[in-house]
Parts: C-alpha cells; sequence; structure tokens
C-alpha cells in the first residue's frame, strides 16, 4: 500500500478539513464508513465522508452539508472510484 499527501480544496469538509490542508492518505486499502476517502469523480479528485456501503456502491457526503456536492445529488459511486483513505492531518502550522 502507497502512502502519499493531498491538499484540500473547497469548502465540502469544513469544519474537518479546510482549504489549503495537506492529508496524509493511503491508497488502494479498505475503508468502511465514517472514513475520509478521495474519489476519482468526473476527471477530479474529490473529497468525502463515507456515509453508507452496499454491495459495490459507496455513498459519500461532505461534512458541510450546505454547499458540498455529494451522493445526494449524483447517487452512489462505485467502489473502485475511491483511491485513497484520509490517515491523518498534518499539522496547520506546519503548512504556514
Amino acid at each position: 500500500m502507497s502512502i502519499g499527501l493531498a491538499k484540500i480544496k473547497g469548502h465540502s469538509m469544513i469544519p474537518e478539513f479546510a482549504p489549503g490542508e495537506l492529508v496524509l492518505v493511503r491508497y488502494n486499502t479498505k475503508f468502511e464508513v465514517g472514513d475520509v476517502v478521495l474519489i476519482d469523480f468526473k476527471e477530479r479528485t474529490d473529497i468525502k465522508r463515507v456515509t453508507k456501503i452496499i454491495s459495490d456502491q459507496v455513498f459519500v457526503q461532505g461534512d458541510n452539508s450546505e454547499v458540498s456536492i455529494d451522493s445526494r445529488q449524483y447517487g452512489a459511486v462505485r467502489k473502485d472510484r475511491v483511491v485513497a483513505k484520509v490517515i491523518y492531518r498534518l499539522p496547520r502550522w506546519l503548512i504556514r
């Protein structure tokens, strides 16, 4: 399993993650309901929280429901579209 960094863009995960923050992610790993994941979706990568898993489908939602575009709008995504799981947030002081 490989590990990498991802930079948060957008406001869909506020207050958990703010734009500009860096998170450590693990690629091609198992995930479960409640985990925050990166999803390869329509030529971009989104960060969302897994809310439900049914067979090979995953429902995801942003923590900031007022601005997040997620499974409530576009429905479930295939499990194979989940590319990584967030495993650690880098300290904010380290980024500035």
